[in-house]
């Protein structure tokens, strides 16, 4: 879907001559939601009775997951940040699991005469399922619509650019000042957890992920004038139980700070840019139930708003690489190209067997 004319009403700026937004997708009605769920499991074997139960958290907000809605706000105000800053490109706009979807993008693109584009990538991180695999849904897209398909690269990470950063810590800082007495407080930073064995695979030398929410999460905590203590936890954790996960899940850990005593505790969901379905129900409901049952006060701080945080973070990450902008970072964590053939992979390939005598 494009959202700011065709690519022939723009000029190519530094051999980019669009903009694609990439993001998760989500359903817009309730009949929406089970289709929903079987793209974004699609390959993996999981029942229809599976399925429902999660359809449940999305039905419990009327079937609509925000994020679909949230892009369109930030198209909307990222057009009108390129026309201030004088980056002439059309946006277009593609969903991994729902419409628009991103093969329908390329499509568009394709007709309208786009060679090479850059992807906005709504995922901070680095990892397989945050990084790696929009990368192949992208590269599928294009796949499929065959050789005139544009070349599309996609944007560094940017968990810590002065955006993000500034955006996370504004809303901590709000949750903050609303209370008065702060000595039993603890500040939680969450983020999606991933299986032990993706973790081991992301960044170059693994365990990469975990590194940028934890320098993330100082960042914000910094930003928001917080000298308190804080710790970063993860949420959202699928799969068999077998498997092991980042942990400790966000509810297991609220059980520990109440018994040492807190009695405050303000989580910022620094691991997503927006109010995802799992935000709202691991969140605002599972783990504020918990803290109900556990006798804690709970604020959950929101994710940034789209502002001039939000919208100047993603106009500096175009800017990077059609104008040759400075690179805006706050972090200390080096970073790498997560369009390298093979990097963050799901899982560790095999060893190759051995030989076994013979030659």
């Amino acid at each position: 879907m494009s959202l700011n004319g065709s690519a022939t009403n723009g000029t190519a700026e530094n051999g980019y001559d669009a903009v694609l937004l990439v993001s998760f997708g989500g359903p817009e009605g309730p009949g929406d939601v089970l289709p929903f769920l079987r793209n974004v499991t699609r390959g993996r074997g999981i029942p229809d009775e599976r399925l429902a139960e999660v359809a449940e958290h999305y039905y419990h907000f009327g079937g609509i997951s925000p994020i679909n809605q949230w892009c369109r706000e930030v198209i909307e105000a990222l057009r009108q940040e390129f026309r201030v800053s004088g980056i002439d490109l059309p946006i277009y706009w593609g969903n991994r699991n729902w419409p628009p979807m991103l093969v329908d993008a390329v499509t568009q693109m394709t007709g309208d005469g786009v060679k090479h584009a850059l992807a906005l990538c709504t995922s901070a991180y680095g990892s397989y399922s945050s990084c790696r695999q929009y990368v192949e849904d992208i590269n599928a897209a294009r796949a499929a619509v065959g050789e005139t398909a544009p070349v599309i690269d996609k944007i560094r990470h940017f968990f810590d650019h002065p955006g993000f950063v500034g955006g996370f810590a504004a809303q901590l800082k709000s949750s903050l000042d609303q209370i008065e007495d702060q000595s039993k407080t603890r500040v939680v930073f969450t983020a999606h957890s991933i299986p032990d064995v993706m973790e081991e695979c992301s960044g170059p030398e693994g365990a990469r992920y975990s590194d940028q929410v934890a320098e993330a999460a100082a960042l914000v905590a910094e930003r928001a004038g917080w000298n308190g203590p804080f710790d970063v936890v993860w949420q959202s954790r699928s799969g068999p139980p077998s498997m092991p996960w980042l942990a400790p899940d966000v509810n297991d850990h609220l059980k520990v700070l109440a018994s040492e005593g807190v009695d405050t505790v303000v989580v910022s969901p620094v691991g997503f840019l927006s109010d995802h379905i799992e935000v709202l129900w691991d969140l605002d409901n599972e783990a504020k139930d918990t803290a109900a049952d556990l006798g804690l006060r709970y604020l959950r701080a929101g994710t940034p708003s789209v502002n001039a945080d939000l919208v100047g973070m993603f106009r500096d990450l175009v800017a990077e690489r059609v104008k040759g902008a400075p690179i805006r970072r706050l972090g200390k964590l080096p970073v790498w190209d997560p369009t390298v053939e093979g990097c963050c992979p799901a899982r560790r390939p095999p060893a190759p067997e051995k030989h076994r005598g013979g030659r």
